[in-house]
């Protein structure tokens, strides 16, 4: 699996990174993982306006469903929209190019303090 390098994590177990003045934000593979075969995507309209901390959407598997929360505040841009026709893709690409959404957010450097660098993620869940 490609894990980017300026990927951070939140104790929620979604992730952000940023390319090109966009921030793609999606979940990690641990918690991919801990739900098992994905079933179902709910992503927000375009346009929608977050909070850090609040929940955009909605992942269900055939274990369990969980909310998405966002890691930093921002403005969606864009949603993936393969995963509305094919939730599963997030079983076999987490950080490759199954993103949820793109944001733009002009609290990143605020709203980012105190998430974590992947690595550090990844010692701390396993």
């Amino acid at each position: 699996m490609t894990v980017k390098n300026n990927i951070l994590c939140s104790k929620s177990h979604e992730y952000v990174f940023e390319e090109n003045g966009e921030y793609y934000i999606g979940i990690t593979d641990y918690a991919i993982e801990q739900l098992g075969d994905i079933v179902f995507v709910e992503l927000p309209e375009i346009n929608s306006q977050y909070t850090k901390g609040e929940i955009f959407g909605t992942i269900e598997s055939v274990k369990a469903a969980s909310e998405i929360y966002m890691p930093v505040s921002g403005k969606v841009t864009a949603i993936n929209e393969q995963l509305i026709e094919k939730p599963e893709l997030l079983n076999e690409k987490a950080f490759d190019e199954m993103w949820l959404i793109k944001v733009s957010s002009e609290n990143y450097a605020e709203d980012s303090n105190d998430l974590q660098k992947y690595e550090e993620y990844k010692k701390e869940v396993e």
